[in-house]
């Protein structure tokens, strides 16, 4: 990557972070209200809390984003974004955006048609599978990866219709492929990292990576330790190493951070509830022990929580990035598709 024309040393990590739009593009840990606060500590402007993910319903999606809306009325300092606006307005004004966004589709089961009414809830991503085939196609850790369904198709074209974005982690390579080749829209994977910077079966290929870039989408790079290393802990420049391989493959523009936060890392939750929770996932499908092996999860060093995502920006500095760079990466990427998806 080309070093900023002013020189690292000329560059306030501080400042340009304080100043630039802050998107974390995935934040399951944020369905516990209570760590909504770390998001704010680390200088977030938006983020996207998970409501519901490979299990759940009607019921439980529509109750999750009650809570949502519950905590905004409740909260002066947050707001529901519905389109691209209001992530800036919320920077003016000192508050952090909520985007809705669910991991699978559990949450629509098999009526295309409550998708109208998520959409004037406020959901505003929808991601089309968690790992294991639905009635929209093949996630990524199935056995078969035999693409859309019909349903999936007709789920894509109402998605298009209403301006709500489709994202396509955890979902497989043909299905995703064709995914990108239906929509009318830019796709998004949220939170994925390259293949060829890491070997885990989770991450994506240079031709999926393409394919999102060329239908004007965003690939965000992913904290989840196994998705960047083996090692016990991966370190920030693992991390940006996997930004530098996209920027590399299909330019800067295409970047962005999906970081994943999740209640089962480190140091949030203890080693034995842990443990239960991944010995859930792999009994329910959800994970293959080949990709996901079991935790700890402590992620990269110095953004080992949502408190510290000024470490990002200072590091991206140092290894050269330069600062129109550093805002599209944290936030301008995403910015520009929402735009075009949801408007504002």
């Amino acid at each position: 990557m080309s070093a900023s024309p002013l020189g690292v040393a000329e560059v306030d990590a501080a400042e340009l972070h304080r100043d630039a739009i802050i998107i974390d593009a995935t934040c399951p840990l944020a369905r516990i209200h209570t760590y909504v606060d770390w998001y704010r500590e680390g200088g977030a402007t938006a983020i996207a809390p998970t409501i519901t993910g490979a299990t759940g319903s009607a019921r439980t999606g529509f109750a999750q984003i009650g809570g949502w809306h519950r905590y905004v009325r409740e909260r002066n300092d947050t707001t529901i974004v519905r389109q691209a606006a209001d992530i800036e307005n919320a920077k003016a004004k000192g508050k952090l955006g909520l985007i809705l966004h669910c991991q699978g589709t559990a949450l629509i089961e098999d009526d295309i048609d409550l998708l109208e009414s998520y959409h004037a809830a406020g959901l505003r991503i929808v991601q089309l599978c968690y790992n294991t085939k639905n009635l929209v196609g093949d996630g990524a850790s199935e056995r078969t990866d035999a693409g859309l369904s019909h349903f999936g198709v007709r789920l894509i074209e109402r998605l298009n219709t209403l301006g709500m974005l489709v994202d396509c982690s955890h979902t497989g390579q043909n299905t995703s492929m064709e995914a990108a080749d239906v929509s009318a829209d830019p796709i998004i994977i949220s939170h994925a990292n390259a293949h060829a910077v890491q070997d885990n079966g989770r991450n994506v290929s240079d031709t999926l990576i393409k394919a999102v870039a060329a239908s004007g989408g965003v690939v965000g790079t992913v904290g989840f330790p196994p998705f960047l290393s083996w090692d016990s802990q991966p370190t920030l420049d693992q991390f940006i190493d996997d930004i530098a391989y996209k920027a590399d493959l299909v330019g800067i523009d295409h970047t962005g951070i999906g970081i994943d936060y999740y209640e089962g890392q480190h140091p949030i939750e203890d080693n034995e509830t842990a443990k239960a929770r991944y010995q859930n996932r792999l009994e329910t499908g959800q994970w293959r022990a080949e990709e996901y092996p079991p935790p700890p999860y402590k992620f990269p060093v110095g953004i080992e929580t949502p408190r510290t995502l000024e470490r990002l920006t200072e590091q991206l500095l140092v290894r050269g990035f330069g600062e129109d760079d550093i805002r599209k990466i944290w936030g301008l990427n995403f910015m520009r598709v929402y735009r075009a998806v949801w408007g504002g």
